[in-house]
């Protein structure tokens, strides 16, 4: 099995041979293929557009569509991953190597992440946020006094109630936390909060 830094799991064969199908065609084929594809990533919601791009590549280029676009959706796999691990472009260009893509064009591949990468992070944490967004917020402490078992506990705890909108519907979501895991949480908010911070 392959080692690579974009996914651990296993990739199907026909993904490596379209690595190799992409060693075939010339520095502009390439080159341009690219520029569409990075386009795409940019601007994840123009499909239509990128599909006309692809009609017009595969015709300009005397190449059937079908294979054009299981090739694109075997390379767009490098990009989706690398996105989801932050990968750096010499990780990109480490796996493009072992997906079977010669020297030069995982270089210049590699070359396109780093001057792209920026900007598609910051895409991909806006989608986030956009999927999982929370509206409300409700929260109560309480102290266990005792038990039926346990004369004095003395616990504290919090009780959050999130409202979160999910695509066109909301949902409510429970939790009960210690206050530990309450400490850990609101640190982890503080951390998201100036990731979010680095961005904008």
């Amino acid at each position: 099995m392959l080692q690579l830094h974009f996914t651990k799991d296993a990739l199907p064969d026909s993904v490596s041979t379209d690595f190799y199908n992409l060693n075939k065609l010339n520095e502009q084929q390439f080159v341009g293929l690219i520029e569409i594809l990075f386009r795409f990533l940019l601007e994840p919601k123009e499909t239509e557009r990128f599909m006309q791009q692809l009609t017009e590549f595969a015709e300009e280029h005397g190449m059937s569509f079908g294979p054009l676009k299981n090739l694109m959706k075997s390379v767009l796999l490098v990009p989706q991953g690398a996105l989801k691990k932050t990968l750096t472009a010499e990780q990109i260009k480490d796996d493009l190597l072992t997906l079977g893509l010669n020297e030069d064009k995982a270089a210049h591949f590699s070359q396109q992440w780093a001057f792209h990468s920026a900007a598609l992070c910051r895409l991909a944490v806006r989608h986030t946020l956009m999927v999982n967004q929370l509206l409300d917020m409700e929260w109560k402490f309480g102290v266990t006094v005792g038990t039926s078992e346990v004369q004095k506990v003395g616990n504290i705890f919090l009780q959050l109630k999130l409202v979160i909108r999910k695509g066109n519907s909301t949902e409510n979501v429970y939790m009960e936390l210690t206050l530990p895991q309450f400490y850990n949480f609101l640190h982890e908010m503080e951390r998201a909060k100036a990731s979010m911070e680095c961005f904008s």
